[in-house]
């Protein structure tokens, strides 16, 4: 830092935090709150879907292939754009999509048109997440930041969980359409406040000339001074390097870290999705009842609000290396050990709690170590692309749900079997902590 530039990013970690960075945290917070409910609610509905309409449940997987499809071409597509035209105005799109897209899911007549309408809202979905959490995470001081962002991303699990929560209250009173009608109309009525309220990323502004005033004015709010009235603000990128986003991630020593970062994602969540998206069915024909069953699944997500708030509180301290590999480790027991209670329901409801706390607190601080790994001009479609590895992982994990449970023979070796491709993305994150160090020793 210098009397001729500053860099953006130093102004957030020097500053208190301030009124402005708390409300783009909460505004986030409640978009992926929203976010995770419109993504859960084809679970929580599928037994009622079965009902009404008289299918197979292998009849649903196209319907939750096409939704997580969707995710990943929204995640592909627009990561980079929101690079080039900015996190705000490519999260508000999204969630447009999503929005329109739920309400018009309400309306189906069958699953084949389900199956279309979930792919378009996918799109708006894949779109949500990475901004947002991209958003947060260059508004938040590095000294508090996996904690502040996981605080804000834990609105995702939050949202699935409160879809089981909904789910068990108003599918009794208004069946599954009415519970898609609320999930499209709550993003049509935050949009308004989004667009009034929720300021661009300040790294995106940074180094534009027509945004400088819009910019001197937020950093003025974060760190109430005018100190940088006339210097030049920059981003955190060195000037006159390359400005591909997608190149960036295989270059400067990422390519195997991101390959890493990949498989982890990939493996976490296919069975995360596989979960979400046939757990219900699958305790439903188990026996227990629509109301039980919402309430068991939705500690999966339940239980990852808590771990990962936990968990970025002890990252903040001993640093993500340490914590992330064990804890991915940890939720592949805990998977192996589910099946063993599945005649008690309370048990296994603590059990699902305990996988929610590993497995989706380890993915809630994923996605936010992601947004670390990458230079502001990439960091969107770092995010983005590795979130894409993941929905890729979704697609198959939710494809395979019915086939792997008829396949296991039982829910006892259905659960463990799907620990092992988790024991692999902790295999996979011990050689990026690996590989990190090394590149640490060599700097």
């Amino acid at each position: 830092m210098n009397r001729q530039t500053l860099r953006v990013s130093d102004v957030i970690d020097n500053s208190p935090l301030s009124a402005l960075q708390i409300r783009v945290l909460l505004l986030c917070f409640l978009v992926v709150v929203l976010d995770g409910f419109d993504t859960a609610a084809i679970g929580y509905i599928a037994p009622e879907l079965v009902r009404d309409w008289g299918i197979e449940r292998a009849q649903l997987a196209p319907a939750f292939a096409a939704g997580l499809f969707g995710m990943l071409v929204g995640s592909v597509g627009f990561g980079p754009v929101a690079d080039r035209r900015g996190r705000k105005l490519v999260l508000l799109l999204s969630l447009l999509i999503v929005a329109l897209g739920t309400l018009a899911c309400a309306f189906a007549p069958n699953i084949e048109v389900l199956t279309v309408l979930r792919f378009f809202t996918g799109i708006g979905l894949g779109g949500v997440l990475p901004n947002a959490i991209t958003l947060s995470s260059e508004y938040s001081p590095a000294r508090r930041r996996m904690l502040l962002v996981t605080l804000s991303y834990s609105g995702f699990t939050l949202g699935l969980a409160l879809g089981g929560w909904v789910a068990a209250m108003l599918l009794p009173l208004v069946g599954w359409k009415g519970l898609l009608l609320c999930g499209g109309l709550a993003p049509l009525v935050l949009l308004p406040a989004l667009w009034l309220a929720l300021p661009e990323s300040i790294c995106f502004m940074a180094g534009k000339p027509a945004l400088v005033e819009r910019l001197r004015a937020i950093l003025e709010r974060i760190g109430g001074s005018r100190d940088w009235v006339a210097v030049e603000l920059l981003g955190d990128e060195p000037r006159g390097q390359a400005r591909s986003p997608v190149s960036s991630l295989f270059t400067d020593g990422r390519a195997l870290r991101t390959l890493m970062l990949w498989l982890t994602f990939f493996c976490c969540l296919f069975v995360f999705y596989l979960l979400t998206s046939w757990l219900p069915t699958i305790l439903r024909d188990s026996g227990y009842a629509l109301g039980q069953t919402a309430r068991i699944a939705a500690m999966l997500p339940f239980g990852g609000v808590v771990g990962g708030i936990a968990m970025a509180m002890l990252m903040d301290r001993v640093g993500a290396n340490r914590v992330l590999p064990p804890l991915c480790l940890a939720a592949a027991v805990a998977l192996a050990l589910t099946g063993t209670q599945l005649g008690h329901a309370t048990a296994l409801l603590l059990m699902v709690f305990v996988v929610g706390f590993t497995l989706t607190g380890a993915l809630n601080n994923l996605s936010i170590l992601a947004a670390t790994f990458y230079p502001t001009h990439a960091r969107a479609t770092g995010v983005a692309w590795a979130l894409s590895a993941g929905r890729a992982g979704s697609i198959i994990g939710s494809s395979l749900g019915a086939w792997l449970f008829a396949a296991a023979g039982g829910l006892q070796l259905f659960f463990l079997w799907i620990a092992v491709p988790v024991l692999l993305a902790s295999l996979a994150l011990f050689a990026m902590t690996l590989t990190r160090s090394r590149a640490a020793q060599m700097a």
